[in-house]
């Protein structure tokens, strides 16, 4: 697979990623653990190197899937993990106190079974806490090789700006996709600016823009989806748009739905690297695919006016979720 670089310090990773977070928590139904390990393996035989993960996945169970599945090809992977989001009472509460940074980063070494992260990532920023503060934080671990590079997650610009002048910041982690696509206002002119690569989640928006779904659609118990207002039976009704914009241009590619959104993605920026997430070895082939895929200036261009003239339906977070966002 193609190579990209994130930042200015030397990290190259695959052009698509894998986000593991599936397949511990957030979709429903937990797969085996043999299975996931297979998956996990199986990416990195068709030549992905980029693993995201996080310690709130589980909360802990899949750094140790992760730390367990890439153990055999540590030197040949990148691994990517977040601290700052602790559960109390059964509730998350962000922490980034430099205190509780030296326990996460201890904690995910351990279950990563690992000398050194990669990549680490605030996962969500900490407002009582400077972020001048977590970025010295980060400056001590790369110091002192526990970790490589640092990276926030759906940070805003003003924040990414103080961190970086601290200690540089290698890549900022949020959601973008043809159906999310706000980044596009401040955040990519700013890592451009700044010389930060993108890792983009949900790039397959939670699934949607595969084709998976539809209005009668309905999600496990423990689904996060389940409170997500874009997945509403009348949003989903309403947003298929997106998904027939993107059946009619696969059927001209000889690809699928989710194939042409990750490489739409691609086509942004030789700096974008996607981290969509699976839990079956035919998606996960499928998204590598679209490695392959390449959409010419006249397709790109098209696409981008069919999408001005839709209007996606629903928010991509419940309130409470989306006021940690952009901070």
């Amino acid at each position: 697979m193609q190579k990209r670089k994130l930042g200015k310090n030397g990290l190259e990773v695959s052009a698509l990623g894998l986000g593991c977070m599936g397949m511990s928590y957030a979709y429903g139904e937990i797969p085996g653990k043999k299975e996931m390990i297979s998956l996990i393996q199986k990416a990195v035989e068709d030549g992905v190197t980029l693993f995201d993960t996080a310690e709130m996945y589980g909360p802990f169970t899949n750094e140790e899937l992760v730390g367990e599945a890439l153990a055999p090809y540590r030197n040949k992977v990148v691994i990517a993990t977040k601290f700052g989001i602790k559960m109390q009472e059964g509730k998350q509460l962000q922490d980034s106190r430099p205190e509780q940074i030296r326990k996460s980063v201890e904690g995910s070494l351990k279950r990563l079974t690992t000398s050194y992260i990669d990549l680490y990532y605030q996962h969500r920023v900490d407002t009582a806490v400077p972020i001048e503060d977590v970025a010295g934080a980060m400056k001590d671990l790369i110091r002192e090789g526990k970790i490589k590079h640092w990276g926030l997650s759906e940070a805003g610009v003003k924040t990414i700006r103080r961190a970086h002048a601290v200690q540089p910041v290698t890549a900022v982690q949020s959601e973008y996709s043809l159906w999310w696509r706000r980044p596009e206002k401040e955040l990519v002119p700013t890592l451009e600016e700044l010389g930060i690569g993108f890792v983009t989640f949900s790039p397959l928006g939670k699934g949607f823009l595969a084709g998976n779904f539809n209005k009668e659609s309905k999600f496990g118990k423990s689904d996060f989806r389940n409170i997500v207002p874009r997945f509403t039976p009348e949003a989903l009704e309403a947003n298929q748009v997106v998904v027939d914009l993107l059946k009619k241009v696969a059927e001209q590619k000889s690809a699928t739905p989710g194939q042409i959104a990750l490489a739409w993605l691609l086509a942004q920026k030789p700096w974008i690297v996607p981290i969509p997430g699976t839990t079956k070895l035919h998606r996960l082939e499928e998204n590598i695919g679209a490695a392959k895929v390449t959409l010419t200036s006249n397709e790109l261009r098209d696409i981008h006016s069919a999408l001005e003239k839709i209007t996606v339906v629903g928010d991509r977070y419940p309130e409470e979720l989306e006021k940690r966002t952009g901070l």
